[in-house]
């Protein structure tokens, strides 16, 4: 990386919006960095002068602001946009072969709301097909014969390579958390629908969260307040100064999908968190594990399904192999299934919800991925450690911990109850302090 470039969005935000950080200044160093890195990563969509556009807007912004007391909260950050994000001036791909003009569709709320904040587009992040399993050409900038994962692969790379300091992605099943693990990043999903998925081509919209990546849980908190529907401040500055958060551990079947490098890691931070004086508290939960990830991948394959029934009627020749098998499941789910595993959802909320208050925990705890990053480019590696996270529609974060013997990142998933995301993101700040 270049060495005098901020990547940590908070920092970077304050010294933007001061002007001790001129952004002409800062947008030389961003080339450098873009110059030392895309070439390996590819983690952004092609753009022809690509800085010269963002010269001609950052200059646009600082005139609208010439006064640093008057300038937003993230005035002239960087973002980067998963390529099924609706973006005015940008087409949208979504990383398939469809003729892109019957993907074109109106801003996506979420980048109206960034670019009001005062963000400036660094591009279109690469993102599997559809965000489903086919992978696009992005790399992991920690090894590039490694997959960056999915189907965020653009965003994650994008930020873990220093390119950009805040990116959007979607987790459908573990699109975000997975990938900020391999990434070496911060990647949070919110609860359901807290962040608007308008403007966004849908995967399964029961499932489909829309979230980003940030290198820093500060950088992750601020974003937060300017995507989040209804941000409650006060719960964010109620948990940032109150007691330490008590962390429960899912024990059984779930737990044991981790790959034993990956569990062992699991439970060295475990105990780096107890040591630092935190309660851990182990607690028996989804029993039932192999039934919610059979009514997930149920769910995610029929809504996909619907999703693209009149695109996939005229244009199946042009999809992958692995979203085609997709959809030719989800035709095969009855309505009747369909609505059992969108019943489900909230089936599983209302069980971790319980545990959580008869065992006094606040956070869970758990592997954000199986283990490290693979050793392929034509997989993004296995979802299952976020599955019923995301089933569930309950917020959660990844946490970079540590790195495997290979010396690949990976990653704490901890995860807060539902509509708990404000004390999710400030009790994260607690615990990066120790991991």
């Amino acid at each position: 990386m270049a060495s005098n470039i901020e990547t940590r969005l908070s920092p970077l935000a304050a010294e933007l919006r001061s002007g001790r950080l001129g952004l002409e200044t800062y947008l030389d160093q961003l080339k450098a960095q873009f110059a030392a890195k895309e070439e390996q990563v590819l983690a952004f969509l092609p753009e022809k002068d690509r800085f010269g556009r963002l010269r001609r807007e950052a200059a646009e912004l600082a005139e609208r602001y010439p006064e640093p007391e008057s300038r937003p909260p993230l005035y002239g950050v960087p973002i980067g946009v998963k390529d099924i994000y609706h973006a005015d001036g940008f087409p949208t791909t979504a990383g398939s072969r469809i003729p892109p003009d019957l993907l074109t569709g109106p801003e996506a709320k979420s980048v109206t709301q960034l670019k009001l904040a005062g963000a400036l587009i660094m591009g279109k992040t690469v993102t599997t097909e559809f965000a489903y399993f086919a992978p696009g050409p992005t790399r992991n900038p920690y090894n590039a014969n490694h997959t960056p994962g999915g189907s965020s692969s653009g965003s994650a790379a994008a930020v873990g390579a220093g390119m950009c300091p805040l990116a959007l992605g979607t987790q459908t099943v573990g699109s975000i958390v997975r990938p900020a693990s391999y990434c070496s990043v911060v990647g949070f999903k919110p609860s359901y629908a807290r962040i608007s998925a308008k403007g966004v081509i849908p995967l399964a919209v029961s499932v489909d969260h829309m979230g980003f990546f940030t290198q820093d849980a500060g950088g992750a908190a601020l974003a937060a307040a300017v995507l989040i529907e209804n941000w409650q401040a006060e719960a964010f500055a109620g948990a940032s100064t109150g007691d330490r958060p008590v962390l429960g551990v899912p024990e059984g079947p779930y737990l044991q999908k981790a790959s034993p490098e990956g569990l062992s890691h699991f439970r060295a931070t475990q105990q780096k968190l107890v040591e630092a004086g935190f309660k851990v508290r182990p607690v028996t939960a989804m029993p039932d594990f192999e039934e919610i990830y059979t009514r997930h991948n149920a769910l995610v394959a029929a809504e996909a399904a619907i999703t693209h029934r009149e695109w996939f009627k005229d244009f199946s020749g042009l999809y992958h192999a692995k979203t085609i098998d997709l959809i030719e499941r989800g035709q095969q789910v009855s309505a009747a299934q369909l609505e059992a595993a969108r019943a489900g959802r909230e089936k599983l909320r209302e069980e971790l919800a319980a545990l959580m208050a008869e065992h006094g925990i606040d956070l869970w705890l758990s592997p954000a991925a199986p283990g490290t990053a693979p050793v392929t480019l034509e997989s993004t590696g296995d979802p299952v450690m976020n599955l019923p996270w995301t089933h569930a529609g309950v917020p959660s974060i990844n946490l970079p911990s540590g790195f495997g013997e290979n010396k690949l990142p990976l990653g704490l998933q901890v995860t807060a109850g539902w509509h708990d995301d404000e004390k999710l993101l400030a009790w994260a700040g607690q615990l990066v302090e120790v991991l």
